[in-house]
This record gives C-alpha cells, structure tokens and sequence, in this order.
C-alpha cells in the first residue's frame, strides 16, 4: 500500500470506521465459518481464533497473523488462513477509496501442530 495509506490506518482516519477491530472480526468470523466458504471443508464447533495486525512501515503495509485452536482429530489450517484472508480483505475494503492499488500477498501457512501429520512448520 501507499505510505499515506498505511498512515490512515495507523492514525485511525479511514472513513469507513475502526478498520483495526473490523478486521479481526471478520477473520474471527470467517475462520468459525471455514467450512461454508470452502467445499468438502470441515465444521469445527470448539475453534478458538486470534487474529493480529500490525503496521510494518518498511512494506509499506500490515502483516496479518492468525492462531487457530480446535478439539478434533482434524487441523485447523483452513480457519486460520481463512482468518488471515478475510482480515486482509476487509482492511482492503475499508481503504480502498483512497488506495485502491493495495495487494494481499503471501498467504501462507506458518506451523500446524496435531491432526494426523503431526507438526510441520515453515522455514522462515
């Protein structure tokens, strides 16, 4: 995004709103509802989900991360990943009026522990 973009975001001047807590929200929202957004994806009743955002000026543009936690012998990488993509989106969609040339790039997994392949974890 724009320099000036990310300043808006920052100072919280954006016409649409809180895009902070709006953001996380709507990836908390969309990693509870994984399972209608992606086909043959499962439901998850017990799912725990945070979703930080954090401005990183040397981008410029905002790192979006999120930690899913569920009960079940399936992983939970689809809510987090959904989480991550509906965050980004919104924050899009709150700033697209004064910067409507900002990309969402890297959405990648991270680390998953547990399910039947175990832990994995990227090399950074």
């Amino acid at each position: 995004m724009e320099p000036a973009t990310l300043e808006a975001f920052v100072e919280g001047t954006l016409t649409k709103g809180e895009a902070w807590a709006t953001a996380r929200i709507a990836g908390i929202q969309a990693a509870k509802r994984t399972d209608m957004l992606v086909p043959l994806c499962h439901s998850l009743p017990e799912l725990a989900v945070r979703v930080d955002l954090k401005p990183d000026p040397a981008l410029p543009g905002i790192v979006a991360e999120a930690e899913a936690r569920g009960v079940g012998a399936t992983g939970v990488e689809m809510e987090a990943l959904a989480a991550v993509s509906a965050a980004l989106l919104t924050l899009y969609d709150m700033a697209k009026a004064v910067d409507r040339g900002m990309t969402i790039e890297q959405v990648q997994l991270l680390e998953k522990e547990g399910g039947a392949s175990g832990h994995w974890r990227r090399d950074r």
